[in-house]
């Protein structure tokens, strides 16, 4: 049951930094103090992440995955990565009128968006289903005009200096 009365938001963290996957967990974190219901489907992710063993008791938080184990690039989709993202899209849209969710969050949609395995017009017709209080967050790189212009709170996470330039790959527990 929904905990809140308040009229919820879009929100999109975008941009070419880091941490963008990590403030909206934070979102979930803290909603789940007050005991907010979060789901979160994750785009384009198949493989483990250190955040799938650490909420996967949390009462208050469900993450599903959307991707195959492998990362893929740009110019290696095949249908089955789009089969993977329209199928994920039916189940969040489920998820977000079920009434049992307080804030769903789309992670990587963004970049889904980009890879063409969803379309600007899937997730805005995903989002004009949006019960007033649910909160949704997308995140990604590269949001699109389109939603940049439709969501109520946009954040751009601005590469500076990373040390991936320096050789250090990803490590688990901190980008993984």
């Amino acid at each position: 049951m929904m905990k809140t009365n308040i009229k919820g938001c879009i929100q999109i963290y975008t941009g070419d930094g880091k941490g963008k996957t990590t403030a909206a967990l934070g979102v979930a974190i803290r909603a789940a103090g007050y005991g907010l219901k979060t789901y979160i489907g994750q785009f384009m992710k198949g493989q483990h992440y250190g955040e799938l063993t650490a909420l996967r008791d949390n009462p208050c938080i469900t993450v599903e995955q959307y991707g195959d184990i492998k990362c893929i690039q740009r110019e290696e989709v095949t249908q089955k990565d789009i089969d993977l993202a329209g199928k994920g899209l039916v189940v969040a849209l489920d998820a977000m009128l079920s009434g049992q969710y307080d804030i769903v969050v789309l992670d990587e949609i963004n970049v889904a968006i980009w890879f063409d395995l969803l379309s600007v017009k899937q997730v805005m017709d995903f989002l004009d289903k949006r019960p007033e209080n649910v909160e949704v967050i997308l995140t990604g790189r590269r949001a699109p005009r389109e939603l940049i212009e439709y969501a109520d709170l946009v954040s751009e996470i601005k590469e500076v200096k990373h040390y991936y330039n320096q050789g250090i790959l990803a490590r688990n527990g901190i980008e993984r």
